[in-house]
This record gives C-alpha cells, structure tokens and sequence, in this order.
C-alpha cells in the first residue's frame, strides 16, 4: 500500500506540485509585504495624513474596512502583472 502510494504521487507529480504552491503561497506574501509596507504607504502618504491613518486597512466608513478592499486590489492587479510577466517571457500560450 506504501508502495502504491509513492507510485501514485510520483506518477502525478503531486510532490512537485506541492512544492510549486510552497513557493507560490511565500511568493505570494513577499509581494503582499512589498504592496503593504513599501508601495503603498509610499504612494498614498499624503491621503493617509489628511485621513488621519497610517495604514489603508485602517480606511473606514460607518465601519466598513474598505481600505483592506483597495490593498487586496492592488495586490490581485500587481500579482496578475508579474503572472502575467512571466507567461509572456516564457512563451506560454494559453490553452
């Protein structure tokens, strides 16, 4: 049964596939960490002095958090251009 497992993950490279998505999910928080602590505060220091905030998660109405709605924004779209990047410099077409 041993056997038949190791078979089974070699033979549909679920180990490579896991190790692909380990390093997809760190790949994933060091652009997160870049987008929220680098880019962001960067870009938006004066809205958040006038606002009064020093993160855009803190960006609120009547309770609403929509500042973690714009950080999650802009992380999908910097995300989806460096995916992007990397299928057109690799020459992968989509199927």
């Amino acid at each position: 049964m041993v056997k038949e497992f190791m078979d089974f993950m070699l033979q549909n490279n679920v180990i490579g596939v896991a190790i692909g998505l380990l390093i997809a999910t760190k790949v994933g928080e060091v652009i997160k960490s870049i987008i929220e602590d680098l880019v962001t505060p960067l870009l938006l220091a004066p809205v958040f002095k006038k606002l009064k905030v020093d993160s855009i998660e803190k960006l609120s109405a009547k309770g609403v958090l929509y500042g973690k709605l714009i950080a999650r924004l802009i992380e999908f779209v910097v995300v989806a251009l460096i995916v992007f990047l990397i299928v057109k410099n690799l020459g992968i077409k989509a199927a």
